[in-house]
Formats: C-alpha cells, sequence, structure tokens
C-alpha cells in the first residue's frame, strides 16, 4: 500500500470515532462561516442604505426630557434651506401602520410610509421607477421591491394608511434595506391624511467642497433644542464600529473552534496511536524513519481537518440561508454576503487545527521504539 493511500485510509478505521471528530470540528467551523456570511451582508446593506440617497446630512427633533423624540416644525424647511453651504432641503413625515388582522394570521403587521415631496425623492436615492411617480397632494404611493416581494402587491393594487386607500402606481429599488421595504406618498396628502403638520425628518443636500460636519455643527448650535443632525460620514463610523464588534465575535469564535477542535483531534489521534502501536512498530522495524511516521499522523490529522471543513462550510452556509429566510430578514431587508476570505478563514482554522492537534500524537508515535511497539498487545 502506498504512503499516501495510508494518509487517506488510516482515519476512516474507527468510524465512529471519526465521525464526532468531524462533527465536533465542523460545529466551529459552520459558525465561523454563517457569521461571516451575515455579519459582511449586513454591513453591505448599510453602506448601500447610507449611501443610497443624496443627502449628505439628516436632521431629527431633538431628545425631549422624557427621552421621547421631538416633531419638527415645517418652517425648518425653509429655515435650514437659508444656511450657507447648503444646495436643498427634503422634509419627510414618517408613519408606521400596523394592521392587527395580519397580525392575528401571522402576516406582515406593519407598513412604513414616508410623506416626501415629488421633486425631493432623488434625496432619498429614488431615480428609477417601474410605473410612476405619485401626483402631489394625491392618494397614490410608489412602494418598494422588498415591500412589494413581502407583501405580494403590484402595481394598481391599494393600500391602506388610516383608513385611506393608496393606489400603487409605481415600484422602485434602491439599495436601501428602509427604502425597499416601504412606500412613498406624497407629504401633503399623508400630513392631511393623518392630521399631522410636522415632519419627522428633514434631508439635507450641501454644495460641493463644503464642510458637512461644520454645517451640522452650525445647526445644532444654532437650533440645540429642538433639532439633532447626523452627517453620512458620522453614520458610516457607527455602523462600522458595530460591524467590527460583530467580527470580533466572528475572531473569538474561531479562536474558541481552534481550541475545541484540537483538543477533539489530540483525543482522537492518541487514541488511534495507542491502537496502532503495534502497527508502528512495524513500520519502525522495516524501515520507516520518525520522520516519516510522524509526517503521516500529521496527514490523517489534516485529513480529518480538511474533511471538517467542506461539511462545516457547507452546514454554514445552509444554517445562515434558512435562518435568514425563517428570523431575520421578513422584509428581504439584507442577503448573505458570498466573500471568499469567508471560506479561506474557515480553511485556515481547519488546517491550524489539524497542525495543532496533531503535532503532539504525532511527535509520541514517532519515537515509538521499534522492539517496544512490537510487544505491545
Amino acid at each position: 500500500m502506498r504512503y499516501i493511500t495510508l494518509i487517506l485510509k488510516n482515519p476512516f478505521r474507527n468510524k465512529t470515532r471519526t465521525a464526532l471528530s468531524v462533527i465536533g470540528i465542523a460545529i466551529g467551523i459552520a459558525t465561523i462561516v454563517a457569521l461571516g456570511l451575515i455579519t459582511d451582508g449586513l454591513d453591505e446593506s448599510i453602506q448601500t442604505t447610507l449611501n443610497s440617497g443624496g443627502a449628505e446630512i439628516t436632521v431629527t427633533g431633538a431628545i425631549d426630557s422624557e427621552a421621547n423624540t421631538k416633531d419638527i416644525n415645517t418652517s425648518y424647511l425653509d429655515t435650514l434651506a437659508n444656511i450657507s453651504g447648503v444646495n436643498e432641503t427634503a422634509g419627510l413625515l414618517r408613519i408606521q401602520e400596523i394592521n392587527l388582522d395580519d397580525m392575528m394570521n401571522g402576516e406582515q403587521t406593519s407598513i412604513t410610509a414616508y410623506g416626501i415631496d415629488r421633486d425631493k425623492l432623488d434625496l432619498v436615492g429614488i431615480e428609477n421607477v417601474n410605473g410612476s411617480l405619485f401626483a402631489e397632494n394625491s392618494s397614490e404611493a410608489i412602494m418598494g421591491k422588498s415591500f412589494a416581494e413581502t407583501r405580494n402587491k403590484t402595481i394598481g393594487d391599494t393600500i391602506t394608511i388610516q383608513d385611506h386607500e393608496f393606489k400603487i402606481v409605481g415600484e422602485f429599488e434602491t439599495g436601501s434595506l428602509l427604502s425597499d421595504s416601504s412606500i412613498y406618498v406624497s407629504k401633503e396628502k399623508l400630513q392631511e391624511v393623518t392630521g399631522k403638520d410636522h415632519l419627522t425628518q428633514i434631508l439635507i443636500k450641501t454644495n460641493e467642497n463644503v464642510n458637512d460636519t461644520k454645517i451640522a455643527d452650525e445647526i445644532e448650535d444654532k437650533y440645540k433644542d429642538d433639532l439633532l443632525t447626523f452627517t453620512t460620514e458620522e453614520q458610516v463610523q457607527m455602523m462600522s464600529r458595530i460591524t467590527s464588534i460583530l467580527d470580533l465575535v466572528t475572531y473569538a469564535i474561531s479562536a474558541l473552534a481552534i481550541v475545541i477542535g484540537g483538543i477533539g483531534i489530540i483525543n482522537t489521534m492518541i487514541m488511534a496511536v495507542y491502537e496502532r502501536t503495534k502497527e508502528i512498530g512495524v513500520l519502525r522495524a522495516v524501515g520507516w524513519k520518525s520522520r516519516r511516521i510522524l509526517m503521516m499522523i500529521i496527514g490523517e490529522t489534516l485529513v480529518l481537518t480538511t474533511l471538517s471543513a467542506i461539511v462545516g462550510i457547507i452546514g454554514g452556509i445552509a444554517i445562515s440561508e434558512i435562518g435568514i429566510r425563517l428570523i431575520g430578514n421578513a422584509n428581504n431587508a439584507f442577503s448573505l454576503a458570498y466573500h471568499p476570505e469567508t471560506f479561506i478563514t474557515a480553511f485556515a482554522v481547519a488546517i491550524i487545527v489539524g497542525v495543532l492537534g496533531g503535532i503532539y500524537p504525532a511527535y509520541k508515535a514517532s519515537k515509538l521504539a521499534p522492539t517496544e511497539a512490537l510487544r505491545y498487545e
């Protein structure tokens, strides 16, 4: 039997022990892959969302003494538009509509509707619409692609908001997880229907070559009792910190997988060495050197961990694909990101586990004295 054949076949002599070892390591690898696919996908969706609109500054109401966000007076639209460096402003009214009947049936229970002026849609990233845009002060609406898919809506259908029906006249896709799972209607009409004459947000598009942070600070200094500002750069940095924490969790799990997998491999290979002591003695007696024995045992551990990596990667993909469909992606908010780095990391962890876990058993096997090994029962 050839040397490479021995390495490939020896790990599967005790099929039960091999299966348990593979499963143990594969669980860690699957976790690494699943977390990598989900966190990378979430990061891409966040970045797309933050960069999808044409506005550089988002203005919200200040926080009151009861930790509630204040409404924004519509007069601030003109006030902020007159600040030096501001190109244009757009006001948004956000409404969350909850349908109790749908909730009881286990279906989508809420509709997020934004009221905005038709000529300001580019500031939220809506540029190309399949169908037509809503007319100002009309009972017409445009819906995001995710909204259409999750609620099985098409152009021509109607949506009810506060007992008022809006006819869907267009469909759009921006890549933003917030916009694509919402509908947009005329701000004036939504204010009329809801009886709310205030705004939820004001979007600001600045001129070129101006300091967005400086403008945002100026707004907060002047109107700190009523307004809060967030630049796109600040939002990106905040989201980056969150995804960095998720990356640290992935690294921690990778380290844990190495430790647990290494212990499992050491146990498996030590048992294999004890069971094959006489066989190793025969190999030494016929001329095999210690180095050859050592490389054979390490090779066997790499076979086990490579198989574990393959099983773990397939399992990680399956877990994450099923998971986002069952619990985490009700509005098609994000998709998994298949980056080569995720799978390279998984294989690297498997190889590290194989090498570290195989060193001691391999060393012990290579140091067996031929005469003692041949007498072993």
